[in-house]
């Protein structure tokens, strides 16, 4: 087994420390584009490298229901602790070979949600209006970013029986990141989630949009993702903030 797969595999381990917060993300889409390393590199604050498979970087957009967000130790509220969340990410690593993910947007559909954490973690959250619901045998997710008039859609189901990745493949590279990277104060940071590994089965699209990546400057010239996963979903422990490696 590769070294970088080594890491990914040590990153989904429990960190040993006491969680912040609990949270399920429900019904997931995860779409990937191939993109440039070097665009990728322009986005980036110091400290952070493009993480690679196989020389190639990739872009995702991953859409899904928030459940049941709460600080350890406290019920879950009704309305404040629901909502979706759209986000955007690049695949990174920091100083040290820590791999994790570049967030260059994450709509959100609650207010208070989204000014915690900006405070709170330093992550670009953006207020949008959202849907998130079955219809038929599919799941369907709509996003409109606050200050932009056309929104983004999505509709997809599952193809295949849900698995995990397989370490060393692809889509192990993809999907197993358990750390994000943030600035605050001028400084990188590093947050870190632990989850059981995502069931994941292929996905097929009957509607999508690269609306998101384009809000963000990254444009990808209305090219159709070249890989749709998608996941029932997993039940979250969330950990504060620790410097990163820069």
């Amino acid at each position: 087994m590769d070294a970088a797969t080594l890491r990914l595999l040590d990153a989904r381990r429990h960190p040993g420390r006491r969680p912040v917060m609990r949270q399920s993300w429900e019904h997931l889409f995860f779409l990937h584009w191939r993109v440039d390393p070097a665009e990728v590199a322009k986005l980036l604050p110091a400290g952070l490298t493009v993480d690679t498979f196989e020389g190639q970087a990739y872009l995702g957009v991953i859409g899904f229901r928030m459940s049941q967000v709460r600080p350890v130790g406290l019920p879950a509220l009704p309305w404040l602790s629901f909502f979706n969340e759209l986000n955007v990410r690049v695949y990174v690593r920091d100083a040290s070979g820590e791999p994790g993910v570049w967030f260059l947007s994450l709509d959100c559909d609650r207010w208070p949600a989204v000014r915690i954490a900006r405070a709170g973690f330093g992550l670009p959250y953006r207020d949008a209006k959202m849907t998130h619901k079955p219809f038929g045998d599919r799941w369907t997710m709509d996003c409109q970013r606050d200050g932009y008039a056309h929104s983004a859609r999505y509709a997809w189901k599952a193809l295949t029986p849900a698995t995990p990745a397989k370490p060393g493949t692809l889509l192990f590279h993809l999907a197993e990141r358990y750390n994000f990277f943030s600035v605050r104060g001028g400084r990188l940071w590093r947050g870190q989630v632990h989850h059981a590994p995502y069931a994941l089965s292929l996905a097929q699209l009957t509607t999508w949009s690269e609306q998101p990546v384009e809000w963000d400057g990254f444009p990808i010239a209305g090219r159709a993702p070249d890989h749709a996963h998608c996941s029932v979903g997993v039940d979250v422990e969330a950990f504060g903030l620790v410097p990163a490696h820069a």
